[in-house]
């Protein structure tokens, strides 16, 4: 990765499952603990693979659903503070970082671009992700799904975290796998890149972010094609 000090942005939010961290194993297996706990069949990989995304809430109402179970309302609610028990008793067992993930994160650091963790997933948990890897001298925020009132892809949680940071939305980039991501960002009017390899169903190069990159060692390839918009 070779990036000159000039195009560096002021600050680079990154989403955590699927961008930063390869969380699918463990959030499939606690989801499927909880699937067993209601005698349902388990969910496989590729599914949980394209639930993730808009919480733990939205994966366990997927979850269910594949099982033509409906939740809503209290329901939705108790199951889902289920799973985050279940979840929270086991974060990282089978959970890795990203290809590139702590090399970008050294390399923002050591280029004054300040950082900020922007998930969907509850906040706790997210930094308890953050500080198993040893990441929290990179990470100078962490913003999760019950951080402010609404979630990706909502701006709110961008713009929150570019107001932590001491930026402007125009000097910051998003980086994301999925619609969620690229959505919250277009929708603040902040550039974006999309990394191939994430959790979700709509091809990366169809999400709508400023350019797509393969993995986050291509993080440099991203930056030069926003410098050129």
């Amino acid at each position: 990765m070779n990036i000159n000090n000039n195009v560096w942005p002021k600050a680079v939010l990154f989403d955590l499952d699927g961008t930063l961290v390869d969380s699918v194993y463990d959030l499939a297996s606690a989801v499927n603990i909880l699937l067993k706990q209601y005698d349902q069949e388990p969910i496989t990989l590729l599914q949980a693979r394209s639930m993730i995304g808009n919480g733990l809430k939205k994966l366990v109402e997927r979850a269910f659903a594949a099982r033509n179970i409906q939740l809503s309302g209290a329901e939705l609610d108790v199951r889902s503070g289920q799973m985050m028990e279940i979840y929270g008793r086991d974060l990282t067992t089978l959970t890795v970082p990203m290809p590139g993930a702590e090399a970008l994160l050294r390399m923002c650091k050591n280029n004054g671009c300040k950082v900020a963790v922007v998930t969907n997933k509850p906040e706790d948990p997210s930094r308890k992700i953050i500080a198993h890897f040893g990441w929290d001298e990179f990470v100078d925020t962490i913003v999760g799904g019950d951080t402010c009132a609404k979630k990706k892809p909502d701006p709110m949680m961008l713009q929150f975290a570019c107001d932590q940071l001491g930026v402007a939305v125009s000097d910051t980039i998003m980086v994301g796998d999925s619609p969620a991501d690229i959505d919250s960002a277009n929708n603040a009017a902040m550039q974006s890149i999309a990394v191939r390899g994430g959790y979700t169903n709509v091809e990366p190069g169809r999400l709508g972010a400023s350019t797509v990159i393969d993995t986050l060692e291509e993080f440099d390839v991203g930056l030069a094609v926003i410098g050129s918009l």
